[in-house]
């Protein structure tokens, strides 16, 4: 006889913010969650009844973590994919499937992975070396990609010029054809065991020009019906064809010509979905649960149209975060705040986000500019 949701243990890799929120929506279903994390005082560390200190690359931690639990999920790629995969073996449900995260930790597989099988995406060299990419200034300008352990903005420079050559990365890596594109947009899509398959709405992204960290989000992106179509149809075949249970993010380009690129994935809630938790009728959150315990999957309305901006430690400040503007923020209308519980602050770190509701897109851009002027993260 198959266990109640209620009985299940369920474990999560990591305990950072995307793992502080997803045991919110799991609280709300009443799971037992355990979380493992290297920081002991990770954002998860003192919510989770069972937290674990443990190396997630580690083959050991990893298996050991997993020995008593019947579902183990991610909220980041970073974790021992074959440790995963043993479990799989050992009857344990694992998901995303550790073959889909092995694939999506390296961004050279992945963009193989489009090529392959006929997923739009742009022009790409693959190097083994700086050295290598010395001897491709034809091909720039380019965006040079670290094949593993990128995160966050981090392991990705741009290439404009012979100049720039030297920023590239001595290592396995992807050089990428510069889009000129409109627009940078997001679908965050889920599916379950089952095969049912649901989007939520695409949004638009503005990115910091120094840190490549996502600085707001608009939801839903201003565009044309039949390029969300696209989108959406864009996100439901990479979903497919990955074959993948969970959550998946599509990071794509609205080029000028009004083609649709595939940038990167990620197989997990994601900074682009943050604001589903006001705005949407379930939450991206709620959505993953929902797919790894083959759930129905919940309805990805919008409530209202919203913005999401990320708080981020201001520049030339390190140590125990303060936060300037806090009370300004909170006295605004239809502003929610979401603080990770980080103690230390470091510049352009990912200290919270703020979700920003409106009636349309100009309100939202002036309210969610005003929200970025008036929080500021120092030490």
């Amino acid at each position: 006889m198959a266990k109640d949701i209620t009985d299940l243990k369920i474990g999560v890799l990591g305990g950072g913010q995307l793992g502080r929120m997803m045991l919110q929506s799991a609280i709300d279903f009443n799971l037992q969650i355990s979380m493992m994390d290297p920081d002991p005082n990770a954002p998860c560390a003192h919510l989770v009844k069972d937290f674990r200190v443990g190396d997630l690359q580690n083959f050991e931690d990893v298996m050991a973590f997993g020995q008593a639990l019947d579902v183990i999920t991610i909220e980041i790629e970073k974790v021992n994919t074959e440790a995963l995969q043993k479990l799989v073996d050992q009857g344990k449900k694992v998901f995303p499937q550790p073959n889909v995260i092995a694939l999506i930790q390296d961004k050279r597989k992945q963009k193989t992975f489009y090529k392959a099988n006929r997923i739009p995406t742009s022009d790409f060299i693959l190097t083994e070396s700086l050295k290598e990419l010395q001897e491709h200034t034809s091909y720039l300008p380019a965006v040079h990609k670290i094949g593993k352990d990128g995160y966050d903005g981090r392991g990705v420079q741009m290439i404009r010029t012979e100049e720039d050559l030297h920023k590239g990365f001595d290592a396995p890596s992807l050089l990428e054809k510069l889009v000129d594109f409109e627009k940078e947009l997001s679908v965050v899509v889920a599916r379950n065991a089952s095969g049912e398959i649901n989007c939520f709405p695409v949004v638009e992204l503005s990115y910091h020009p120094e840190a490549n960290l996502v600085e707001f989000l608009f939801a839903p992106a201003e565009l044309k019906e039949e390029i969300a179509e696209k989108a959406y149809d864009l996100a439901k075949d990479i979903i497919e064809k990955i074959d993948i249970v969970g959550l998946l993010a599509v990071e794509m380009f609205l080029t000028k010509e009004g083609e649709l690129l595939v940038n990167e994935i990620a197989p997990r809630t994601h900074n682009s979905g943050h604001h589903t938790i006001e705005a949407n009728v379930t939450s991206q959150f709620e959505q993953h649960i929902r797919a790894i315990l083959n759930l129905p999957l919940g309805d990805t309305s919008l409530r209202a149209p919203a913005a999401m901006v990320n708080i981020l430690g201001e520049e030339g400040f390190t140590g125990d975060a303060k936060y300037e503007g806090l009370d300004d923020v909170l006295a605004m209308q239809d502003v929610h705040i979401h603080l990770y519980g980080k103690k230390i602050t470091k510049p352009f770190r990912k200290m919270g986000h703020i979700t920003v509701l409106g009636k349309s897109t100009e309100e939202l851009k002036v309210k969610a500019r005003k929200v970025k002027e008036t929080l500021k993260v120092k030490a």
